[in-house]
């Protein structure tokens, strides 16, 4: 299988640096980091993907089964390692996409040198001492509303998840975004994304890592943020001058600064 084409893959940047992979959240694209990779390109090797049901992606290499568990995500992230040869690279996953980058680099480190995780959540359900954010019956209803009504439910949540309703127009993106997926592949992904723990992965992490998340995520509140770093020995963790789930669209200057520092401190 052409994995390039596959997961639309597309390389830039300086084919001398170090190579940062770019991993979009639920119901985005690699458009979504338009205003990161300028600030890349000049030192970076930058490669930019789409998950399979997302974006430009070759749909028909979609699987359910495949794609039922944040497995089946991750391994679209090592095939595309392989597929480039990648080796030490820097793996950025905004919300959902940080849990799959970690799956990734606890399978490969190899591959994954460090991690940079954008508003990450390794659960979003609140459990015991846990607070993710959610109870059980909240996710279950946004489910339901999703999969009766994918549109309806994407124009009421985007905004909500881009939060800064102040500026509609980020809202009104991340909707058209959410609008753009198949919303039988957006179903599987929102299930698979939204139902997830990924808590215990945390503790396997082995390679450098940046957290960042927000001063407001009605996603992932400060509490989760502060969880996972606790729970990845040695990380790092910059809370940005931001609100709402999407930090590298509403607040790129601050969040490029944050992730061009970390960089810039790997050896």
């Amino acid at each position: 299988m052409d994995i390039e084409r596959r997961n639309n893959v597309v390389v830039t940047g300086n084919p001398q640096g170090r190579t940062v992979v770019l991993a979009h959240g639920f119901g985005c694209d690699q458009n979504m980091w338009r205003l990161t990779v300028p600030a890349l390109v000049r030192d970076y090797r930058v490669v930019l993907f789409d998950y399979v049901g997302s974006g430009r992606s070759d749909l028909s290499a979609f699987s359910e089964d495949r794609y039922a568990s944040l497995d089946g995500y991750a391994r679209d992230v090592l095939d595309v390692c392989a597929a480039l040869d990648l080796r030490d690279a820097v793996f950025v996953g905004h919300s959902v996409s940080a849990m799959i980058g970690v799956l990734a680099a606890n399978t490969a480190p190899e591959r994954i040198g460090a991690l940079v995780m954008v508003a990450p959540s390794p659960r979003y359900i609140d459990d015991e001492d846990y607070r993710g954010g959610f109870n059980a019956e909240d996710i279950d209803e946004l489910l339901e509303s999703l999969e009766s009504n994918y549109l309806g439910w994407s124009a009421t949540m985007a905004p909500v998840i881009m939060g800064n309703a102040e500026r509609p127009e980020l809202g009104e993106e991340l909707t058209n975004s959410f609008c753009a997926t198949d919303p039988g592949m957006a179903r599987v992904f929102a299930r698979t994304t939204f139902l997830s723990d990924s808590r215990d992965d945390l503790k396997k992490v082995s390679v450098p890592t940046l957290v960042l998340d927000c001063t407001q995520d009605v996603i992932a509140p400060r509490e989760v943020g502060a969880f996972v770093h606790q729970a990845i020995e040695g990380s790092t963790l910059i809370t940005l001058n931001a609100t709402g789930h999407c930090p590298h669209m509403s607040a790129p200057e601050a969040t490029n600064e944050a992730i061009t520092g970390f960089l810039a401190g790997l050896r």
